[in-house]
């Protein structure tokens, strides 16, 4: 059998509606045989929906494609701003300055540096000024240090928090504020 004989095959003419057809495939002591063969019509799908990413679940999903920038095992960024991105995956090294929605760093992920988020997710290490409006979620083996504000902080068992660490908004305790009514 032809190796493209494999991918083109014949309808049978007289099988019921709906019916999977088989498609013979020698095996490799010799014997035929059949396995089924998903045969579904062409899709056409528009060019202004074909360039976004899959695994969105509705059409409003569409529309609201976010942009993320996944720094992957073994790389390392330096010496950068980060801008326009809306989900910020660290899986290596990443020596930047941020500004976004969200941040997953992950167990072996690292970076370093100043970042604004709305929700944070640390599974590796985070050291820096890191200011999260919203969730600051410190996993076990999550590390945190520098000068940390956050909306809300979840920190699991084995999660680290060092540092200058605050209430986003709250203003220090001890600070004297002096007025000069003169």
């Amino acid at each position: 059998m032809l190796k493209s004989e494999k991918f083109f095959i014949k309808r049978d003419p007289q099988a019921p509606a709906g019916a999977t057809p088989l498609a013979a495939e020698k095996s490799v002591s010799g014997l035929v045989v059949a396995t089924p063969v998903v045969v579904s019509s062409p899709r056409v799908v528009p060019a202004s929906i074909a360039s976004v990413p899959t695994g969105l679940d509705n059409a409003a999903s569409v529309t609201e494609a976010r942009s993320k920038l996944i720094v992957g095992p073994n790389i390392k960024l330096k010496g950068l701003e980060i801008t326009d991105c809306d989900t910020l995956v660290v899986e290596g090294r990443v020596e930047a300055t941020i500004s976004s929605r969200v941040i997953q760093i992950s167990d072996h992920g690292i970076f370093v540096g100043n970042a604004d988020f709305d929700v944070a997710e640390i599974r590796g290490e985070f050291n820096g000024d890191l200011t999260v409006r919203q969730k600051l979620v410190v996993y076990p083996t999550g590390r945190v240090s520098g000068r940390i504000r956050y909306g809300k902080l979840v920190i699991e068992e084995g999660g680290q928090l060092t540092g200058d660490v605050a209430l986003e908004g709250a203003a220090p305790k001890g600070l004297v504020v002096a007025v000069d009514n003169r």
